[in-house]
């Protein structure tokens, strides 16, 4: 489907190039959510969800405005917090091995 564009009008061209962006920006968008859906689908087949593995919550939210506060802290790198829900991180797993009390990691 070859359109002849030589003959086309100034406001032809102009429409012609509106519709194509429009339709390009439609295509991002659902090439994008396709993307998206075979990763979480990918993330799920490994027994993780998609926000797990990249770290962020899917939406804009700030700390102050979580869902779920941390509830221990990292005595050795204050940065490290976990809610108590999820996966536990390497550093609780390995004051686990260890034997030490979760008491000693929350935050009061």
């Amino acid at each position: 489907m070859a359109t002849d564009i030589s003959s086309m009008s100034r406001k032809e061209l102009e429409q012609l190039r509106k519709d194509i962006d429009r339709q390009l920006e439609k295509r991002a968008k659902d090439e994008q959510k396709a993307a998206l859906e075979a990763a979480e689908r990918a993330a799920r087949e490994y027994g993780f969800s998609l926000s797990e593995l990249t770290g962020s919550s899917g939406g804009k939210r700030s700390k102050s405005g979580s869902v779920n506060p941390p509830k221990y802290r990292n005595p050795d790198n204050p940065e490290q917090t976990w809610t108590g829900k999820g996966r536990r991180p390497e550093w609780i797993k390995d004051a686990q091995k260890k034997g030490e009390d979760l008491k000693r990691f929350e935050i009061s």
